[in-house]
């Protein structure tokens, strides 16, 4: 697992153990369906099952792999439109290419994140390089659909390259787990991505045996998925697996223990670890839009059949860099017109009727 790595977890600055902190009980625990989007790339939605309001801020969450590529497998998604939430691409194994209508755009690989604030709306691609497409090989990675409260719907868009490097990189009170942190705060540490939504962000990775307990800000909903191994939720020891979905209940802190064997293939219990402050409030949510109202949602389709959301190829701002290769990747001719709503509903699997919450 690329993701960033250390040689001496020892070095690093520990998280406080938090002893007198009130640990959050487990409120459930989902599994994953697994599923394919836009061009038959391999899915774990992680979110499915689980109530919008115990989610909130965040909408969607696409565990995207772990898949070994042949050549000429690696897919991507075609040019589609957003609006009304921030999309974060975090790449734990493999190559990802991101090119929108705004100008922003790169490419990100092992521990790096994209980070798209859609706003009042934009298009954009995501897709494998060229280059990979020709080699094939490793590819794993997800992406998170994080809400904007309706005061940040109409955000002018943007995006923010989160570079491996970057993170923030702790270790537990015991020293038996590595501790990334992508956005947000810890015990004081703070991660490089900046965020609309009041957000902690975090990757994982607990040493079999070990124990993690973080200390969490009690106004934040916790959120652990299993990305790979084996462990126990909370004081309450519930099993947890690849795949799984545990949703927390109030208090001070999150704990998770990793099994003491694991499986050869996964030799930790690797974890993707989220909160955030919710909004609460309304969510109308169909294909790539979430906005407040259905009104807002069916205006948001109008108003990308008009052309409104942007165009391709983008039109720079006067201080946006540009990049240094215009290559094509996928479609690249202008959105909107006489492209039908169906036709973007499912790019990410994501609800193709009317979800209201």
């Amino acid at each position: 697992m690329p993701a960033v790595t250390v040689s001496d977890i020892t070095i690093l600055p520990r998280v406080s153990d938090a002893p007198n902190s009130r640990a959050r009980r487990v409120k459930s625990i989902t599994t994953a369906p697994q599923g394919f989007e836009g061009e038959g790339f391999p899915v774990r939605r992680a979110f499915a099952g689980v109530d919008l309001a115990e989610l909130d801020p965040f909408i969607h969450l696409d565990q995207m792999g772990e898949v070994e590529y042949a050549p000429g497998e690696p897919k991507g998604t075609p040019w589609h439109p957003h609006r009304g939430f921030e999309t974060v691409t975090y790449i734990i194994d493999g190559i990802f290419d991101h090119k929108d209508s705004n100008g922003g755009g790169g490419t990100i690989s092992n521990g790096d994140t994209q980070w798209m604030t859609a706003g009042g709306g934009i298009l954009h691609i995501e897709t494998p390089p060229e280059h990979l497409v020709m080699s094939g090989g490793l590819f794993h990675g997800f992406q998170l659909w994080v809400n904007l409260p309706a005061a940040k719907k109409w955000l002018p868009p943007a995006y923010q390259d989160v570079r491996a490097n970057d993170v923030a990189l702790l270790s537990s009170a015991d020293g038996g787990s590595l501790i990334r942190i992508i956005a947000g705060e810890l015990d004081g540490h703070v991660g490089p991505g900046s965020t609309q939504t009041p957000i902690t962000l975090i990757h994982a990775t607990v040493a079999p045996g070990a124990e993690l307990r973080l200390p969490w800000r009690k106004d934040y909903n916790a959120l652990v998925y299993t990305i790979s191994g084996h462990g126990f939720a909370g004081d309450e020891s519930r099993p947890i697996q690849m795949g799984q979905l545990t949703v927390f209940g109030d208090g001070d802190s999150i704990v998770i223990r990793a099994a003491n064997q694991q499986e050869s293939r996964s030799p930790n219990l690797e974890l993707f670890i989220l909160g955030g402050q919710p909004i609460k409030e309304p969510v109308a949510w169909m294909g790539p839009f979430v906005m407040n109202t259905k009104r807002e949602v069916l205006q948001a389709f109008e108003d990308f059949q008009k052309g409104l959301l942007g165009s391709i190829p983008a039109i720079y701002k006067d201080d946006a860099k540009r990049p240094q290769s215009e290559s094509k990747m996928n479609r690249t001719d202008k959105l909107g017109g006489d492209v039908k709503a169906e036709d973007i509903l499912d790019v990410h699997n994501a609800p193709t009727d009317l979800q209201e919450n």
